[in-house]
Order: structure tokens, then sequence, then C-alpha cells
């Protein structure tokens, strides 16, 4: 059951009286019929602007359809969900919904919404609303890239409206993150897109040209301005439905603007030159840069350790029984001993990776889940220090040997050689694999590092599947394990070491699918979290990939700004955007 922080009714008006005169005009307290979610951020200061940069313009300011970083951080202040995973926390928490229940079989969810809510255009928000959303989110000619997260048991779920304020959920099987899959999916108001859906427009419908006008959300901004190339600037929404503890109505700041700043150096220094207020994703050597001048410059820097996200090194392991890949395929015979990943695993320097990449701001990294996932990361896993001597006993026990010059030899004496792709824009990762090559270099391994465009290593990875190994890094959109489940089911779409198949190719996999898949179902948490364990057992113990580090979440923001409490989850700076304030 979700609670939200609710005053009484009766007490609302008379309350509102009271602090109203703390309030300004543009943070007006409560109306008697509107059932405001009241939040416990310190009370701040009404007025003001923040300046953020992003890479690129965005693409589209259509919820449904956005998929790229910089469109999805612009759109995400625009428009609220249902229930809400709180960054903070890593806890799911009430939003449009302010409070829900689940039925014994953990198949029915009942949401009650807020009443007196109303759209960014003053129009009110009702259960017509949520149930118009998901039937957007999951038709199949629109092609939302959410559509998947509602596909429980091969079904998608169908949504019902009870009255005005409640909506139910309907699984076609128990789903242990239920809750968690309303993070993130815009409610959307029917009386300005369901015209657009009937006339079978709604793919054109909120362009980057449509009018400001035009477009309403249930977010803390909405719309102003945008010039393209330059920035877009949305202003406080008058009729959000969230207030302080003073009663006053948030956002504090009047408008918010995203600075279009297509490189992070460039975006650095334009954080330097106080051109911006807010920082986010950006290396540890222009954190370096910075701590030179945070004092004089009024700023300061955090880092918030390792996030989500794990890079990774993995070998090739597709089937290519109809590719022309002979040399490929030959040299498969030593990636599929996972004898020989153990041993390229237990030589990888993983500290020494950590120091000269990362400048000491990364994590070592021996599974999938990193110490930032504090309600998943398994902590009775074994971190075992880089050791050439492990290494070679595990190829002298897989068959191979060594010539008189010192190179690694497989059993029919062909010499073990074998190319690392990496993306020619991540210098991060390019770094690990030459780091990488050194260490194998001691065991007599001759490995290419190859740098590509990010387009052709991954065409090369989903398509023709030319290559050796590779490195990479995912990270999670949340820290609840089915967010991976495209990773570790064997017929997942980024299952990347081997992507050609439909079901398992080892006992491992089996294995993996069966606790992939009944943690799914599990609602307990302690009985999940044991299934999970097991899966980062096997990925430590058998290598489909081989994990290396985690880099840690770097983040910088202006003195000014108040109720700054960055978080590991995305969006790391502008999660409780409608809290901050210019001091």
């Amino acid at each position: 059951m979700g609670e939200s922080i609710l005053r009484k009714p009766g007490a609302v008006c008379l309350f509102a009286v009271i602090v109203c005169a703390f309030c300004t005009m543009s943070g007006r307290a409560a109306q008697r019929k509107e059932d405001l979610m009241v939040t416990k951020n310190a009370p701040g200061r009404f007025g003001g602007s923040i300046t953020v940069a992003v890479r690129s313009d965005p693409k589209t300011l259509n919820p449904v359809l956005a998929v790229d970083e910089a469109t999805r951080e612009i759109i995400d202040c625009m428009n609220a969900d249902l229930i809400h995973i709180n960054r903070e926390t890593q806890q799911t928490e009430p939003a449009l919904a302010k409070s829900w229940s689940v039925s014994r079989d953990g198949r029915t969810y009942t949401l009650r919404l807020r009443s007196g809510v109303r759209f960014s255009d003053g129009q009110p928000f009702t259960a017509d609303d949520v149930v118009f959303s998901f039937e957007l989110y999951l038709d199949e000619k629109i092609h939302s890239s959410q559509r998947d997260l509602l596909i429980i048991g091969g079904k998608p779920i169908s949504v019902e409206k009870i009255d005005d304020y409640t909506v139910r959920f309907q699984l076609a099987q128990p789903y242990a993150a239920a809750e968690r899959i309303f993070d993130g999916l815009a409610i959307l108001p029917r009386h300005l897109l369901e015209n657009a859906y009937k006339n079978g427009t709604f793919a054109q419908s909120w362009s980057v040209s449509t009018p400001a006008g035009e477009f309403a959300g249930l977010g803390p901004f909405r719309l102003k301005e945008y010039v393209p190339g330059q920035h877009i600037a949305l202003e406080r929404n008058p009729y959000y439905w969230k207030a302080d503890l003073q009663g006053c109505r948030l956002p504090y700041i009047d408008e918010l603007v995203f600075l279009f700043v297509p490189s992070e150096d460039a975006q650095v220094i334009r954080f330097q030159a106080g051109d911006t207020d807010l920082l986010s994703r950006f290396s540890a050597q222009n954190f370096a840069v910075l701590q030179r001048g945070q004092a004089a410059k009024g700023y300061k820097l955090e880092d918030l350790g390792p996030g989500l996200e794990y890079n990774f090194l993995f070998f090739n392991l597709d089937n290519l029984a109809d590719k022309n890949l002979p040399e490929i395929a030959r040299k498969q015979v030593w990636f599929r001993d996972v004898r020989f990943r153990q041993a390229v695993s237990a030589a990888i320097d993983r500290e020494g990776i950590v120091r000269l990449v990362y400048n000491g701001r990364a994590t070592p990294l021996w599974s999938q889940v990193t110490p930032g996932n504090r309600m998943w990361v398994d902590a009775s896993l074994a971190h075992p220090p880089q050791s050439l001597d492990r290494a070679r006993e595990l190829l002298k026990n897989a068959g191979f040997s060594w010539n008189s010059a010192g190179n690694l030899m497989d059993s029919h004496n062909q010499s073990v050689e074998f190319s690392i792709l990496t993306s020619s824009s991540n210098a991060e990762r390019t770094k690990m694999a030459t780091l990488i090559q050194a260490d194998l270099a001691q065991l007599g391994m001759n490995v290419h590092v190859v740098s590509l465009d990010f387009g052709a290593m991954v065409d090369r990875l989903l398509n023709s599947f030319d290559y050796e190994a590779a490195m990479m890094g995912l990270a999670s959109g949340d820290a609840d394990p089915t967010a991976e489940m495209n990773v570790w089911l064997s017929s997942g779409g980024t299952h990347l070491w081997d992507l050609t198949e439909s079901k398992p190719a080892t006992p491992w996999e089996t294995q993996m699918d069966q606790l992939m898949n009944q943690q799914l179902v599990t609602m307990n948490y302690v009985q999940r979290k044991h299934l999970y364990d097991q899966v980062q057992e096997i990925v430590a113990q058998d290598l489909p990939v081989i994990c290396l580090a985690s880099p840690h979440i770097l983040i910088g923001a202006k003195d000014r700004i108040g109720n700054f409490h960055p978080a590991i989850l995305a969006p790391y700076a502008l999660w409780n955007v409608d809290e901050l304030y210019v001091q």
C-alpha cells in the first residue's frame, strides 16, 4: 500500500490561511478541493531561474515517442507519473496516485488518484487521462519504447476506470516490480491528444515545432520557448500538484533553461564560466579540472560513488554456423571454455583500471550489480585480486601451453591472438582495453585494441557478429532486477555475448533463466534477493561478461542552489527539480 503525506481534509483551508502570508503569489497555497502532495523538503525561496546544459536539441516533446537521454531529461520536467521511484531512497512513493492496493494474488493493482489536480493549461486530470495514456503506450502501431515494460506474462496489462479517481490495472501473472513500471510513464491530456490519436496523426503530435500553447502536462514546468540550436526554456506550472511543508505550491523557481552544448568539455567550460548552474555526466579528468577552481568560482562538487553502470569485457559466443567467419569460429573454442574466461578475469588488474582510467573515482566490479545498488548487491560475493599465477593454472588445465618465446598456444599449437572492439567516442573504455591488453600480454596473449565509431561497433555486435571480443557498458534505469531481464534471459534482446540464442545454450544459462523468471513473480523481497544473489554468483563464476568497474556519479552545482540532493539514479541532478531554489 502506498501512502502520501496528506493533511486532513477538514484542516486544509484553515492551514492554507495561516501559511498564506509566507507564500508569494507564484507559490500560492492549496485550494479547498485540491488533493496536493506535501513534500518533506526544507522550505525554499520563490523566484529566479536555473540553467542546465544538455548535449543536443530535443528530438520530440512527445513523452510516448521520446527515446534519447537529452530529450527525456527535458520532457520529464513537464510531466508526471502515477507512482514514482524516489531517486534518493530508490523506493517507490505516491505521485499522481495518492495510494494503491494489491490483490492477494499479486495480479490486480488498484490506484486511487489525487482529486482536484489540473494540467498545466488548467484543465482537470481524471482517470480518463490515465486510461487514454496507457492506450497510447500499449498501441503497437505507435511503437512506444515503453510498451515492452507493460507486457507481463506475454500479455499487455489491462486498464479499467472504476470512477473518476480510481483506476484498476490487471496483470496476466504476479509481477514483483509492478509498482515500479509506472515510474516515467507520463500521463497525457486526453483533451489535447485524443483527436490526433483517432485521426492516426498522433506520431506527429507535440513535435518541437508545435506552439507552446498546444502543450499541457502534469509536471512542475511547462513549455515557454524553444530556440533551435540554442536553448529551450520552461516556466513554472501554476497548477502543479505538490506543496511544501508551509503549504506553498511548488516549484520554487520561475524558469528552467536547457542550453544545447554538444560536448562534455564544452559543458565544463560553460559551467566554469557561470553560464550553467548544474553539471552531471562528466569524467574524473574534468572533475579534477573543476576541483582547482571551485572555491573561487562559487560552486561545489560531489562524488556520489558508484551508480548503476557496469563496464565489462565479453567474448563472441554467437552461433556463427550461417556466417562466413571461420577464423572467429575457430577462436570460439577458447572463448566457450569457462577456464579461459576465468583466466582472463584473473589476469585483469581492476584496481589499476580504477586508478589509471578514473583517477580513483570508480569502483572495481566482479559482477553486474554495483555497491550503489544498495537493495540488490550481493555483499558476500568474493572480490579476488589480480593473480597471474591463478590465470596460468587455469590455462594449463584448459590445455594451453607456452612456447619458448613465451607466447600462449592452444592444444592445436595455434597462438592465442584476438582483438577487442571499443567505441572511439568513449575514452575510458578504450583506456581500459589498452590496460587489459597489457595484462594479458603477461600471459603470452597477443591482444589488439580496435577502436570504431560507435554505430559501426554496434552493427558488428548486433548484426554481422564480426568481432572476437568487445568492451561495453550498461546502465539500468532502475535498481530493480527486472530492469536487467533483457540482459540475463537467454532470449533477451541485450543478451550481448550470444544474441543468436532462443533458448539456453549452457546449463548455467538454463539456471539463470530459471532464477530471473522466478524472481519476477516472487513477491517477498528477501526471497527475491536470494534468487538474484544467485544470478550475480553465476555472472562472477561463469563470466558471460567480465565485469570491470563502475564509474562514480560526479556532480557539480553552484553554491546558490538550495535543496540540492543529487542521486545515483538518473536524472542525477534534476530528480527533485520541483524543490530546487535559488538562494
